[in-house]
């Protein structure tokens, strides 16, 4: 017979909480326009992870937004889907992921009048405009592993940063489409050879193996707490 999975600890949390912001939205040539697509973007991709969402994401205050994840790893995968829609607009942003226990009733309709540790300290996080990290993470307990956490999303960070416009083209391609290579190279105009060659210099394969870590480790801690069951 297979183990049996351990025992969440005792006041272990029950969620996950994402949040984040806009980066530099005031300086903004368009704010209507940058507000009606950060809207629809959002309003898309609480449709798009409505699964892996408890209570969806809700924009809170101008530029900044919030909710909640059945588990880390479906809170990471929300902040994908978000960073990559936004990034489409050359809309940035950053985000928080953390682990939360939710002390009141869940709301699921919007990601508002909910208290329980662990929402703190997301929020401390995220006011910390210093940091340039698109991808940081707050795990109270486990300080050690957040750390490390951090420094893969800087890595993500740094990455994506040096993308063209045509890089991140392929790699949004490539991460959504499930079929043959030469299928995908066809529809971007590329040939195979050339698809490799700018997926190769957007360091594709190294980015990949940084979120598979990432993965990784936020299901062993899903395990451990007792997420996503």
């Amino acid at each position: 017979m297979p183990p049996a999975a351990p025992k969440p600890k005792p006041n272990a949390p029950t969620h996950a909480v994402v949040m984040g912001d806009l980066i530099h939205s005031e300086d903004a040539s368009d704010i209507a326009a940058l507000h009606a697509t950060f809207n629809e973007t959002i309003a898309a991709t609480n449709k798009f992870c409505r699964k892996q969402l408890a209570s969806p994401l809700t924009i809170t205050l101008g530029d900044e937004f919030q909710g909640l994840a059945h588990s880390l790893a479906d809170g990471l995968t929300v902040i994908r889907a978000l960073r990559h829609a936004l990034r489409t607009f050359e809309i940035p942003c950053r985000f928080i992921l953390g682990a939360a226990r939710i002390e009141t009733p869940v709301n699921t309709k919007k990601a508002w009048n909910m208290m329980g540790p662990g929402l703190a300290a997301a929020r401390e996080q995220l006011n910390d405009k210093r940091d340039p990290n698109a991808y940081r993470f707050s795990l109270p307990g486990a300080p050690t592993l957040e750390t490390l956490m951090d420094a893969i999303g800087l890595t993500l960070t740094d990455i994506e940063a040096g993308w063209t416009d045509r890089q991140s083209q392929i790699v949004s391609a490539t991460m959504s489409h499930d079929g043959q290579i030469p299928e995908l190279a066809t529809s971007l105009s590329v040939t195979p050879r050339t698809y490799y060659k700018i997926r190769k210099a957007a360091k594709f394969d190294l980015y990949e193996t940084q979120w598979t870590a990432l993965q990784t480790a936020i299901s062993a801690l899903d395990a451990e707490y007792g997420l996503g069951k």
